[in-house]
């Protein structure tokens, strides 16, 4: 097999990397993003591994491949990818790509915010960007309609029993559990441990609880499970929390999507009022804030529309080459 080079840009998030595709990857077919996403995974899924494993990447490296939207208020499309597949929706690396969309001129740059509108399998997401100078900083994004599919839903966990999960959606579904009834702390406890609690919950959750969209059913699955600290019922006080998704693969950041859909069981809960901004850490220290802006609806479910700002980096660039007789250079993965 022959691979063309491919050219990207490499970013990060709050430690979060952001592998953004910008050359050198084959034309997707498909009317819509959801159907390209389709296209790419039964068809294109080999250059996923070519750029997503070693030994060019490693077990939790993300990527982000820009594609030409079909939404007419789009400035730009994304496909995301990860170690196990191709995810609904990416708020760290659509912060990555606010800052991108700016300095390589994809958007015209306006002082003070510049408006970028990235159309994601999940939706359109608007996306600001604080610009001085003619330099990009600063970046929030407004959510895809978020809101809670269950709470308290009780689901059988092997090898630890019954455990009671909430269940929202802020581009992506997640399941939601306090770390410390494990016996386990966001910010103390060793990563694998909370990687193998967090793995079997989204194993129990995906076999035994029905999760759909009402949009598409492509979107309806759960993408994984987020470890909290507890603290939602705190407002005054920044919160930590762990996302494990896909193949047990850790977010370095405090995950946007998954900030935005906390954000909507917080304000289902109780535990927030609109424009109550809050504070998100991941297992870096990064840090999100977000707040639920306004109340929306998302077919039958009542939802909000939640703002999630944070930073991104610029780490380098990249040329991806494959020698034909490179079997191992295909990419591959050590568990």
């Amino acid at each position: 097999m022959t691979i063309a080079p491919i050219h990207t840009t490499e970013m990060h998030t709050g430690g979060e990397p952001v592998r953004i595709i910008e050359s050198g990857y084959p034309p997707l077919q498909g009317l819509t993003l959801l159907e390209r996403r389709r296209f790419a995974r039964e068809n294109l899924d080999h250059l996923r591994h070519f750029l997503m494993y070693e030994p060019r990447g490693h077990f939790d490296m993300y990527g982000a491949l820009l594609v030409e939207p079909d939404h007419p208020e789009a400035d730009l499309a994304v496909l995301f990818m990860h170690n196990e597949g191709y995810s609904t929706m990416c708020g760290h690396a659509v912060i990555a790509l606010g800052r991108y969309a700016v300095d390589r001129g994809l958007v015209d740059a306006h002082e003070p915010i510049t408006q970028v509108n990235i159309q994601c399998p999940c939706g359109l997401v608007k996306v600001y960007v604080a610009v001085s100078q003619g330099k990009s900083a600063d970046v929030h994004f407004e959510s895809v309609p978020a809101f809670v599919l269950a709470r308290q839903k009780l689901v059988t966990v092997k090898d630890i029993g019954p455990v009671h999960v909430d269940i929202a959606y802020g581009g992506a579904f997640y399941a939601f559990v306090a770390a410390d009834q494990f016996g386990l702390e966001i910010q103390g406890s060793p990563v694998r441990a909370l990687v193998d609690v967090a793995s079997l919950i989204s194993a129990a959750v995906k076999d035994q609880v029905e999760i759909s969209h009402p949009d598409d059913k492509d979107l309806g699955y759960l993408y994984g499970t987020i470890l909290t600290d507890g603290k939602d019922a705190q407002a005054t006080e920044a919160t930590a929390n762990i996302c494990v998704f896909a193949d047990r693969q850790v977010d370095r950041s405090p995950t946007g999507s998954g900030v935005t859909a906390r954000i909507a069981l917080q304000y289902r809960n109780g535990q927030v009022r609109l424009q109550q901004r809050r504070i998100f850490k991941s297992v870096t220290g990064a840090e999100f804030t977000a707040q639920a802006l306004s109340e929306s609806t998302c077919g039958p479910h009542k939802a909000v529309i939640v703002e999630v700002a944070g930073k991104a980096h610029y780490t380098g660039t990249c040329l991806f080459s494959h020698e034909p007789d490179d079997r191992i250079g295909q990419g591959f993965l050590l568990d």
